[in-house]
C-alpha cells in the first residue's frame, strides 16, 4: 500500500491546528465535540494523533476543522503554503 505523506508529514495542518486550538482555548475533547456536531466521527485521541502528525486528515475533516475553529482553510494550511512558496 502506498504511503500518504508529503515531505515526511502525514498531514500538513498538524502545527497550525494545535496553534489555533490552543489560541482559542479549546481542548482536544472540546474540538472533538464540535466536530461530532458537524457529523465527523472523531474523538480526542484522533485529534491528538493529527496534532502529533501521526494521522492523515481528509478533505471533509479539514473543512469541518475550519468551521469548528472559525477560520479559513488558508489559515490552517498556512505552513504548507509557506513551504511551497505559494502566493496569495
Amino acid at each position: 500500500m502506498k504511503k500518504l505523506e508529503f515531505k515526511g508529514n502525514k498531514n500538513v495542518i498538524h502545527l497550525q491546528l494545535r496553534r489555533m486550538r490552543t489560541r482559542k482555548n479549546i481542548t482536544q475533547e472540546e474540538l472533538a465535540a464540535k466536530m461530532q456536531v458537524l457529523s465527523v466521527n472523531i474523538n480526542q485521541q484522533e485529534i491528538s494523533r493529527i496534532e502529533n502528525n501521526r494521522r492523515v486528515v481528509s478533505d471533509f475533516e479539514l473543512v469541518c476543522f475550519c468551521k469548528a475553529l472559525s477560520c479559513t482553510e488558508r489559515e490552517l494550511l498556512r505552513d504548507f503554503y509557506d513551504e511551497i512558496g505559494a502566493d496569495d
